[in-house]
């Protein structure tokens, strides 16, 4: 019997409109210090809910970049020392809500943003309420937040049970507001956290649970992902399927598809979700020699039989925008080297080494 423990403190609000009818529960303290991007939160209509139920002042940062940087984090959490704010409203996609928790974090300690990953922090984060505009990260509901470190030439995970959002308000209406573009690229990163956290070494019947329903809701949208055309249904069952990816992960941690897929994002630019779609279907291949029984629960839950129609769906969603990725000999050594040592390799059934990993590069993308 495998031990295993269950943490979600984070309190869960789900529906159209639910900021505005549920919107006590938005005020953690006095003076919140609102986090956004540039213009998502206002283009969703998040932005202006939210004002509509704040009691009083409130200090806005609305600076953050896709992959947040230190320095990004770093002028946040000073801004909001100086501002006396005293609670965050994260509102957006992975990206402002990650750094949300990390400004949140050093909004309560005076120190440098790389310095956390060493030595951790001595005061309580402020509280974070959280509010998403995308179904693709679950940042909403985990205690995981993941900066650009440009030192170290990749994307690295920072986590703390004090980054776990008080309160997250799920509407599906925010997420209308993004292209189809991104619709595809974030519900393929929450089909990741669902797939990964599934397979990981740290799974348990909890996390089963989540994952496993995740994949039944998001197995629903397929044809809406194929067509691009969403009713609002769909949208929520994405947005919930996201959710759930997330409270997957926070139990589980994610596996060896993350750590490849950062370089992809860090080195060339593709989204967090289109980065990890290259990497899946060999994924699935692998852990189908090692892990045959989950796997192939994966693949009959997603109406698929074999990792071979498992690629053929990921190539379908993205219309081929990655027909033409290629990577040379020596990118390819050099991403595997780099995600080889990572927390994530060592979640991975199977204890997959050097070669193995090579494998599943070789065979994801041509050179």
């Amino acid at each position: 019997m495998k031990k295993f423990g269950f943490s979600m403190p984070t309190k869960i609000l789900f529906g159209p409109g639910i900021v505005r009818e549920e919107g006590g529960a938005l005020a953690l303290g006095k003076k919140p210090f609102l986090v956004t991007g540039k213009s998502s939160a206002r283009r969703s209509g998040a932005w202006d809910d939210v004002l509509a139920v704040l009691p009083g002042g409130y200090e806005v940062f609305d600076q953050v970049e896709n992959n947040p940087s230190v320095e990004t984090v770093r002028r946040g959490g000073r801004l909001a020392r100086a501002a006396d704010c005293d609670y965050i409203i994260a509102i957006g996609g992975g990206s402002p809500l990650d750094a949300a928790k990390i400004i949140a974090v050093l909004a309560a300690n005076d120190v440098d943003p790389l310095d956390l990953y060493t030595e951790g922090w001595s005061r309580r984060a402020l509280p974070v309420a959280a509010i998403p505009t995308t179904a693709g990260t679950g940042s909403e509901v985990t205690q995981y937040a993941v900066l650009t470190i440009a030192d170290e030439e990749t994307k690295k995970g920072l986590g703390g049970f004090d980054l776990f959002p008080r309160v997250a308000y799920l509407d599906p209406r925010y997420t209308r507001s993004q292209p189809l573009e991104v619709t595809v690229d974030t519900a393929v990163d929450a089909l990741s956290h669902l797939i990964e956290g599934y397979l990981a070494r740290r799974a348990a019947p909890a996390s089963d649970f989540t994952a496993l329903k995740g994949l039944e809701l998001w197995a629903e949208n397929i044809a809406a992902l194929k067509a691009g055309s969403f009713s609002l249904e769909n949208r929520a069952s994405l947005l919930l399927a996201s959710t759930l990816g997330g409270i997957t992960i926070a139990q589980t941690g994610t596996c060896l598809v993350h750590a490849l897929g950062y370089s992809l994002t860090y080195f060339h630019g593709l989204p967090h979700g289109r980065a990890n779609a290259v990497f899946l279907a060999e994924y699935l291949r692998y852990t189908e020699t090692v892990e045959p029984q989950r796997t192939e629960e994966i693949l009959g839950l997603l109406g698929l039989s074999s990792p071979e129609d498992f690629g053929e769906l990921i190539s379908g969603l993205f219309r081929q925008k990655l027909d033409n990725f290629s990577l040379s000999k020596a990118e390819k050594r050099r991403y595997v080297q780099k995600a080889v040592s990572t927390r994530n390799m060592s979640n991975s059934r199977g204890e997959p080494g050097l070669e193995e990993l090579m494998k599943i590069v070789e065979a994801s993308v041509k050179s």
